[in-house]
């Protein structure tokens, strides 16, 4: 299998290669959770729970993208952009993250891009899932989760957080949320006592540099 350029240390396994940041503690377990796609679920009161939103955080030194750097280094470009933009947005107000990537070895910038990003923020940490598809004339599709836990009920997080969105009950446990105020974004509440499993996901196709890439609503 051939490696991906020099890039802190590599680890391959299987058709999948960790890229973890030199000096940064390396995840071992990510609690599935909150994919506030850039929303952090604070742990620390309820009404923390929008907290952890970059604009909400206090300021800190950025950490090193990991994940651009990674895609950067193997050959990405098409979709840097988007990958640069998403993962930014993911690790802002993180401790430490650490990355998983696959890719096309024989076709890196014209194949989909994928990724799992472990992140770390003080007595909590998190999942963030990007994929990235390279498209007809420059453009690319691109999909991000957020997955945490949070110590609270499903329902008490709906009444708090979600007010005003629309809900759907896939299962008696699962429950998937959305809001005209942020298209292509969903949130999905998993019962899972004594806390919340959240995964907040959006999806975006067609987008370029010159496209402005919808947010999350804060």
């Amino acid at each position: 299998m051939t490696r991906a350029p020099h890039f802190g240390k590599t680890i391959e396994f299987n058709e999948t290669t960790v890229l973890p940041a030199s000096g940064e503690r390396r995840w071992s377990r990510w609690a599935l959770a909150c994919v506030a796609l850039l929303q952090l679920m604070s742990p620390a009161s309820h009404a923390q729970m929008r907290a952890d939103l970059p604009a909400n955080k206090a300021a800190a030194a950025g950490p090193k993208n990991l994940l651009a750097e990674a895609a950067r280094s193997i050959g990405v470009k098409q979709c840097q952009p988007a990958i640069t933009r998403l993962s930014a947005l993911a690790i802002n107000g993180t401790r430490s993250h650490d990355v998983l990537v696959d890719w096309d070895r024989a076709h890196p910038d014209r194949g989909p891009f994928f990724s799992l990003t472990g992140i770390e923020y003080a007595g909590a940490s998190a999942a963030v899932s990007i994929t990235a598809v390279p498209q007809d004339g420059g453009a690319c599709s691109v999909s991000a989760e957020r997955i945490s836990i949070a110590p609270y009920s499903c329902k008490s997080i709906a009444d708090t957080e979600l007010k005003g969105y629309s809900a759907t009950a896939l299962l008696p446990t699962f429950t998937v949320y959305v809001s005209p105020t942020e298209p292509g974004g969903s949130v999905s509440l998993v019962d899972s006592p004594p806390g919340c499993l959240i995964i907040r996901r959006y999806v975006q196709y067609n987008w370029t540099e010159q496209t402005k890439m919808a947010v999350p609503a804060r």
